[in-house]
């Protein structure tokens, strides 16, 4: 299988991150949830004065040690710097775009496919968001499973443990962004489809 050239990582990289920043950003805008760090994420910034990219990315940190252990150095600094550009972009965007009307199934719909479709671009480019997305990248890595399926268990976990916080019309509208964006990488990044080498 031919790689992809280094510049057309780094490229994609750039774009998925820019992608997913703007899947977060829509679903801030209905004040939804997802799945994983940045579903915690979501969750911390209710109750802290901190941005959403700070919390997202100290989250990370761990994550991103664990990557460089199992995957190697290659794979965990592009991750690092996945995760420093989403949480940039994340908490720029509102300076240049504003959403006046808020429709919550569009917005969860909107939001979980481009989040989805900027995670897949950063796992077919060697790298990742950090956090359960290393998880979920190991278990295919060692056992087989799709990486979107092992996600969106993780995720509905997530979302149940959100249910203390938040109103049930938001927790249903959030499963749905969440089913959308794992479906994306369900349907994509099946380990006997596409092989990924993350050194």
């Amino acid at each position: 299988m031919e790689h992809h050239t280094t510049q057309e990582d780094w490229i994609a990289i750039l774009i998925g991150t820019f992608l997913t920043a703007q899947g977060l950003f829509f679903l801030q805008s209905a004040s939804l949830l997802t799945g994983g760090v940045a579903g915690l994420t979501l969750i911390i910034t209710q109750v802290t004065s901190l941005s959403f990219g700070t919390l997202f990315f100290l989250i990370n940190c761990p994550f991103y040690l664990m990557a460089w252990k199992r995957f190697g150095k290659q794979f965990a600094i592009r991750s690092v710097v996945s995760g420093a550009l989403v949480s940039i972009f994340t908490d720029h965007i509102g300076k240049f775009m504003q959403i006046s009307t808020v429709n919550d199934l569009y917005n969860a719909v909107l939001g979980g496919l481009l989040i989805g479709l900027g995670m897949l671009i950063l796992f077919r480019h060697r790298s990742s968001l950090g956090g359960f997305n290393i998880l979920c990248l190991y278990i295919q890595d060692r056992f087989g499973l799709s990486v979107g399926k092992t996600q969106l268990a993780i995720d509905c976990v997530i979302l149940v443990f959100s249910s203390f916080f938040v109103s049930p019309w938001i927790i249903f509208y959030s499963i749905i962004g969440a089913i959308v964006l794992n479906l994306i990488l369900a349907m994509n990044h099946k380990p006997s489809r596409y092989i990924v080498r993350y050194g």
